[in-house]
């Protein structure tokens, strides 16, 4: 059996007239002797509006009711789909999650998929129909709704790709694929043909909004080849596969921005076993995410800098934090807004020399100065004042030649 999964997002299906170019699409492939399941996202905003009514109907709204809730917004979606194809002469039904079912474990709000029953699909999909099934949610051993967290309806098509072995599985969007970086902060950005898992997850990571970062690892765990393309446009998108299936010459696939940043520095530590973790441990406890850290020790070897990013939405909570804090002994407490965070990130960068100097020199030429460095396998990251962005990204597009067409 000849399986494609196809996967809409809410811009998607954001309107009556995508919904019916939508049901073009699944159809073609009908035609093409493929047998479709269908996921489907909530419209676009609905789920935000879902949301909004739960905080406005309670400020302890549960979680195991936020679920019933937001879920809705999908088999709205689906219902609508269906209908169109029904009218267009097809076969079609729309399944909720418990009627396939999709079983899942976890916390509601952010459970994984772990079971999907195959035989109801199976059968329907042999009768010559087309299931349109709700993504984003399923249900758990006490038979209530749940859901697996903003984005995932991605992770749901993965799954689906996964059980029934699909040839392909396929993401629609409003975008024609993943680019080299932003179009929006860079109009000489390039469409990628083909990337790897790593390289994605490290965008998704860094902030590219095409998917969700859990959504990469499972069809990297899974080995399931995606292409992202638009559901607005008949182009070609962009393939995200296992390494070995890439034959590239770029050492650096993409480049990644931030816009809201912030550095903290704590100058004058006292460096003893444990200090870093009571630094880090009462930001996480309110659920401050701490991304670059860089810890330099002084010539005596007694005291230690250490510096770290967070987002600049958090600036406030933190300061409060370490002024409460009576365990952490420093010096001095330094905030800096206003900063931004490069990456440039590559497989390409393991196997070829030279790269961190290359983005070094890059960047020096055009007067930029650097205030933290990370790295990785596959990345490289600095932190830079965040009116020097676009300059950035212009500079390093250009020296790894990411400007010209694949």
């Amino acid at each position: 059996m000849k399986i494609v999964v196809l996967k809409f997002g809410g811009t998607s299906v954001g309107t009556i007239e995508k919904i019916k170019k939508v049901a073009q699409i699944i159809s073609n492939y009908k035609k093409k002797k493929y047998k479709v399941i269908v996921i489907s996202s909530a419209m676009s905003g609905v789920t935000n509006e879902l949301i909004k009514k739960s905080i406005e109907i309670s400020n302890n709204f549960s979680n195991s009711e936020h679920d019933v809730l937001v879920s809705s917004g999908e088999q709205i979606a689906c219902s609508l789909i269906a209908g169109r194809l029904i009218h267009n002469g097809f076969k079609a039904r729309s399944w909720l999650s418990w009627q396939v079912p999709i079983v899942t474990v976890g916390s509601y709000m952010n459970s994984r998929i772990n079971l999907i029953n195959k035989n109801k699909i199976l059968k329907y999909l042999k009768d010559g129909g087309i299931p349109i099934i709700t993504g984003f949610q399923g249900i758990n051993n006490e038979n209530r709704i749940t859901t697996i967290g903003r984005g995932g309806s991605d992770a749901s098509a993965i799954m689906f790709a996964k059980f029934f072995k699909a040839e392909k599985c396929i993401i629609y969007t409003d975008v024609e694929g993943v680019y080299t970086t932003d179009p929006n902060k860079l109009k000489s950005a390039k469409k990628i043909k083909v990337i790897s898992y790593e390289e994605m997850l490290e965008m998704a990571s860094l902030g590219a909004k095409v998917m969700q970062p859990v959504s990469i690892q499972d069809a990297r765990l899974n080995r399931i080849d995606i292409e992202v393309k638009s559901s607005f446009v008949k182009k070609s998108g962009t393939l995200i596969t296992q390494r070995s299936n890439i034959v590239n010459n770029k050492i650096v696939t993409g480049i990644s921005s931030t816009q809201n940043d912030s550095k903290v520095s704590l100058i004058g530590v006292k460096d003893k076993p444990g200090v870093a973790a009571a630094i880090f441990k009462p930001l996480s406890k309110n659920s401050i995410n701490v991304d670059m850290v860089v810890q330099n020790i002084s010539a005596n070897g007694k005291d230690t800098d250490l510096t770290f990013t967070i987002k600049t939405e958090d600036l406030n909570k933190t300061q409060k934090i370490f002024q409460k804090n009576k365990i952490i002994k420093y010096k001095k407490l330094i905030f800096e807004k206003g900063v931004s965070k490069i990456s440039i990130i590559g497989v390409g960068m393991i196997t070829t020399p030279g790269v961190t100097f290359r983005m070094f020199q890059a960047l020096a030429k055009k007067n930029i100065n650097i205030k933290v460095i990370s790295t990785s396998e596959i990345k490289i990251s600095v932190l830079i004042d965040k009116k020097n962005t676009k300059k950035a990204l212009i500079a390093l597009h250009k020296e790894f030649k990411l400007d010209n067409k694949k």
